[in-house]
Parts: structure tokens; sequence; C-alpha cells
């Protein structure tokens, strides 16, 4: 819901205020209601707040009553600011696993590895240098004055400057590359939210696929399908990649995220307020304060998704992912990424009050949009797919869901069974062994009630069988009779 209220003018940093928008193919789109607008006034990005009439009309920034959009130079620098702010910050280097899934959500592929974001701000135009070193081999150390080593390759991705990003787009503490085409004819779109020293990346990738019963390559690709999902938690200028040992060793500290903690499913079904940041082809970047998120747009506790297109896939400390299986021509495909990097503090802390926090980035995909030569009437091939919308959320738990059973939502959900007793309001107990003997009992029940009915079936089909074979013998020895 959004805040009716005008609020005074915020200087803020990367959190801008934002709303709940709703979409129409992939595009962010303002209902009427009072908003806010983002401007760009000093080197932190800083946030007129004004209030949009009920019945305004459309001006150059797309948006009934709102003020234009940034102009080419301020949006510039708005992303390089967050570019450099989020991303291209310390040392630049993100050390993590980069952990390869295949469609199933089996693990095929495991990499060490490092992105590189190397600030120069003393070049002028300032640039970022983006590299890559790819750990080929090691070699653990067999005494103990000796060092471990590793083989490194370093390759060159590109160098970045203010208004040549190259694919990146930013939007808060989120960022999306992409998509682009890989030389192997695959799309690839990555997606990447920041929080303290850590980053969640997550890349998707799609191929050329064809109906069945069609020739692959005899025409045009019919559609793009998931084959891989490539994900890296990654920590800012560290030796080593995050592991479930190092953060156990050295847990971090608050305000950094937890990579491998449990997250109960219940985590995810709060009260969430905040910020949103929207970028659209029309409206440009936008801001948005999200006061109490409506169910519909809470998609992070929806873990499946909401159609059967969606592949999803949940992983420990707090990371969800969700991608279209199939984009094909005219639609939209939503990659999502939602992340819980940190829990409420613990009571009696010196942090005790600061309450667990939520990122989302969502970012809206165009492929295989036909170039058509109208006047032969032939399609001449595809444009380059491009990125149709973006958002980001940065939120914050405030309260628990009021009026609602968080056991009953759960086994909707199916993400708990049935056989649950509730210890406590929102707690969930052991199931008892009275429980577990009655459910044993059940389940024997069950299959021999199929096991009879599939006798049934068995002797009814069998006693058909007879039946038409007497028929058909009879009617055969009618038949020679009537010959003689």
């Amino acid at each position: 819901m959004r805040s009716a209220a005008l609020l005074l003018l915020l200087s803020i940093d990367f959190a801008s205020a934002f709303s709940t928008t709703t979409r129409n193919s992939g595009t962010f789109l303002k209902s009427k209601s009072k908003s806010t607008f983002a401007t760009t006034t000093t080197t932190t990005f800083t946030t007129s707040l004004c209030a949009l009439q009920e019945n305004g009309n459309v001006n150059d920034g797309g948006v009934a009553g709102g003020p234009p959009r940034l102009s080419t130079e301020e949006e510039q620098k708005v992303q390089w600011d967050l570019f450099t702010k989020h991303h291209a910050k310390g040392e630049g280097k993100w050390r993590g696993d980069w952990v390869s899934y295949d469609y199933m959500g089996d693990i095929i592929d495991t990499t060490t590895a490092s992105l590189n974001l190397k600030l120069d701000n003393e070049s002028n135009p300032p640039t970022v240098t983006h590299t890559h070193d790819i750990v080929t081999g090691s070699r653990k150390a067999d005494c103990n004055t000796c060092f471990d080593s590793e083989t490194v390759k370093t390759l060159p991705v590109g160098m970045y400057s203010p208004g040549n990003l190259n694919k990146y787009r930013c939007a808060s503490v989120g960022m999306a590359c992409g998509p682009s085409l890989l030389r192997s004819g695959a799309m690839s779109t990555e997606l990447a939210l920041n929080h303290g020293n850590g980053r969640l990346r997550v890349i998707f990738q799609h191929a050329p696929v064809w109906e069945a019963g069609v020739e692959p390559g005899s025409c045009p690709p019919q559609a793009l399908k998931l084959f891989r999902t490539m994900i890296s938690r990654e920590v800012l200028d560290t030796e080593s990649p995050p592991t479930r040992d190092t953060e156990m060793k050295n847990p971090p500290k608050r305000g950094d995220p937890s990579f491998f903690r449990p997250v109960p499913p219940f985590q995810w079904h709060k009260k969430w307020a905040g910020s949103s940041w929207t970028w659209g082809e029309q409206t440009g970047d936008r801001g948005w304060s999200i006061d109490d998120m409506e169910e519909g747009d809470a998609w992070h506790g929806r873990p499946t998704g909401d159609t059967s297109d969606v592949w999803a896939m949940r992983l420990p400390g707090g990371i969800l992912l969700q991608a279209p299986r199939i984009i094909t021509t005219g639609r939209a495909g939503l990659c999502r990424l939602a992340w819980l990097p940190e829990d409420d503090a613990p009571e009696g802390s010196a942090d005790d009050g600061d309450t667990a926090k939520l990122l989302r980035i969502e970012a809206s995909v165009l492929a295989l949009e036909p170039v058509i030569d109208e006047e032969n009437d032939v399609m001449l091939g595809f444009y380059p797919p491009e990125l149709g919308s973006l958002r980001c959320d940065i939120l914050a738990k405030f309260g628990e869901l009021e009026d609602t059973s968080m056991l009953e939502k759960l086994q909707k959900l199916g993400e708990i069974g049935v056989g649950v007793d509730a210890v406590d309001a929102g707690d969930i107990g052991p199931v008892s062994e009275a429980q577990i003997e009655a459910d044993k009992q059940k389940a024997k029940e069950e299959r021999k009630k199929q096991e009879t009915e599939m006798m049934e079936r068995a002797a009814k089909a069998k006693a058909a069988s007879d039946a038409a074979k007497a028929k058909a013998k009879e009617a055969s020895a009618n038949g020679d009779k009537t010959d003689n």
C-alpha cells in the first residue's frame, strides 16, 4: 500500500522511497495514488517526494501527474554512483564459489573464482576494469612451514565508465546484466544483490528449442528454455570464498550477510516495509515507499511461483530463485531473486531491535521478437533480447502477519506436512509418536484398499476378456456350420 502523506525532502544513498506496483506484460505501471520521484541534486541520490493528483495528465515521464523522467546525463550519473557504491567498491574483489545447476536442480559444476571490479578514480573519466580470476588448480601444504598455493587464470571481461556500463543496469543495491547472447547461441540474464560486505549473484541461461517433431535448426528457434543456473555467494576483499565452516568460526557482524544459516520457510511470511526502485523504458528510474506489502505482491512467499511455467529453487541462507522455464515471442519472462541476508538481532545484544531484512530483485526479459520485412512479408531474423523493466526492493520486518495461522498457510503452500503439532503460536513442534503410528496405519489401510480395488478391476477385466473370447469362438463355430 502506498503512503498517501507528503514527506520531507529526503537524502538517501541506496534505499530510495518506493511502493508496490502493478505489472502488465513485465512492465511496471503506477496506479493512481500519491507517490515519490527521485532526482539527482548531489553526489548522493536525493529523493524529492511530491504528491500526484488522482487524475493527472501523462507527461514526458509516462506517469500520470508525475514529474518528468531524469535526463540522460542525470540517469548516467545515478547509474555510475550506484555501480561504484555497491559493486565496484573497496578493492573490488568479490570472492566466491560459482555453483552451476542443471534444469533438474542438480549441481553440475563448482568453480572457485573472484569477480574483480577495480575502480580508478584518478583517470579522466573514471573507469572500472572488470576481470575474472579463475582457480584452475590448488595445492595443499604438507608441512607446517609451507603455504597452500593456487593456480589462477585471469580473464579480461571489459572496462566501464560513466555512460558506458555495457549491459549493466543498477537499481538501488540490485543490479542486472543482460539479457545477453552468448557465442553458443544461449541467452544469459544476470541478477545481483549487495548487502554489507556480501553479494549474491545468479545467472539464468536459456537455450533455443523447437517443438516436438520439428528438426532443430530447420527453422528459427521457436522458444528459449532454461537449461542452466549459476549462483555465487560472494564476500568482498577476502582470501577465500565464504563457506559454512568459515561462518561458524567467524560469524558475520551485524550488517553483513550470513550465507549458510538455516532459514525456516515461515521466515518469509512476515510484515515487510521499506523502499523500492523501479525502472522502465518509458518511465525511467522511479522511487516508491512500501508501507505495507499486499499479498499479491509478496511473490517471495510463493516458492513455486504463480504459474506452472516458473522454475524455482530455494537454497540455504534464505535464497529463492525464480525464472521462466520457457520464453516465447511476445511474452515477457520474469527472472527473480529474493534473499533474507539477516535475521532479527538477538535479544539483549547491542543490536537488539534491528529486525530481519529482505532484498528482492525482478527483471522482465523480452526475446525472440521478430524482424519483419513488411514489403515482402518475410521474417528476416530476431531483434536482440532486451531488458523490459527492473525492480529492486529493500525491506525490513516490522511485524507478524495478523488474522492468519502461519501453520495453515505453510500447509496450504505444501511446505510442511499436515501431521505437525503447534507448540506455541508461530512455532512448529515435532510430530508425536502416536501421530506417526496413526499415519503409518492410515497409509497401510490406504494401500490395502488400493490393492483390493486393483484386484477387483483385474478380475472384471479378465471376466470381460473371457466372455469376449467365448463369444468370438461361438461366432466362429456358427460361421463354419453355415459354410458347410
